[in-house]
């Protein structure tokens, strides 16, 4: 077998949302690195029953290239499971750079984003027509990592589009005054989604005034994902790809509708 690793976004915890293709990658594997306290234990249902399950809450990325060491020298396929999908916030990049000083090929599948999951959960659209086209995921600063400049919550808050903020609940106060110095009216919908998805998923809705005292109430610290902007309560609008007037390749316009899609 050709050593390789394949990095597999485990979805927003319920197991069958993961991908086809992350399932398929835990099937074939000899070594799964998973982090235990964030992907649920039931995802591993797909790994064989001969594969050695290791826990990336004791290992450093020292300690886990150690592991991509041996898959070179045993011809090992190694999958790194990790929460939502690899791409936000999964240390992702340091792992390929050292896979790539080995010589090891690498592949990456993408997963379910919580902040995917919290939208349907509450069964809101993120991009409607006229009120926003533009989603902003972020987190606070003052975290683990460092924020670049020009990124913090109340610089991306004056676009006023939906913005999903991770990895913050911890700091609500903090969120809350971001969101207002930003520019965010008090009054902006707000979704607050604790481990969206899993047994225990706790989806609630407030504003960002009332933002605080509901993370407050509910005590929750972690795991905990939210959506801010106007879209979250937004109706009545309508798009124009599916409007009469609107015309592409495979479809042509009502002139009249047409007449007053560009009037309107």
């Amino acid at each position: 077998m050709t050593a390789r690793v394949t990095f597999v976004g485990a979805g927003p915890g319920a197991a069958d949302l993961i991908t086809v293709r992350g399932a398929d990658a835990l099937r074939a594997a000899d070594i799964v690195v998973w982090a235990a306290s964030l992907v649920h234990p039931d995802v591993l249902r797909y790994a064989g029953a001969d594969a050695e399950i290791v826990d990336s809450a004791e290992l450093t990325l020292e300690s886990t290239v150690d592991i991509y060491r041996r898959a070179v020298a045993e011809g090992l396929h190694v999958v790194r499971l990790h929460s939502g999908d690899p791409a936000l916030w999964g240390a992702l990049q340091e792992q390929l750079d050292a896979c790539a000083a080995l010589g090891l090929p690498t592949e990456v599948v993408p997963g379910v984003s919580a902040f995917s999951a919290a939208a349907a959960a509450v069964q809101r659209e993120l991009t409607v027509p006229r009120v926003a086209q533009s989603v902003v995921l972020t987190r606070l600063e003052g975290g683990k990592t460092p924020m670049p400049e020009g990124e913090s919550v109340a610089q991306f808050a004056r676009h006023g589009t939906t913005m999903a903020v991770f990895l913050s609940a911890a700091r609500t106060r903090q969120l809350v005054e971001e969101l207002l110095a930003g520019g965010y009216p008090p009054h902006t919908p707000v979704v607050v989604a604790y481990r969206v998805s899993w047994p225990e998923e706790l989806v609630l809705t407030c504003t960002v005034e009332t933002l605080a005292a509901t993370v407050r109430e509910h005590k929750l610290w972690k795991h905990t994902l939210f959506l801010v902007g106007p879209a979250l309560a937004a109706s009545g609008t309508r798009s124009h790809l599916y409007h009469p007037g609107h015309f592409h390749g495979f479809r042509r316009a009502d002139p009249l509708a047409r007449k007053a899609l560009r009037d309107g």
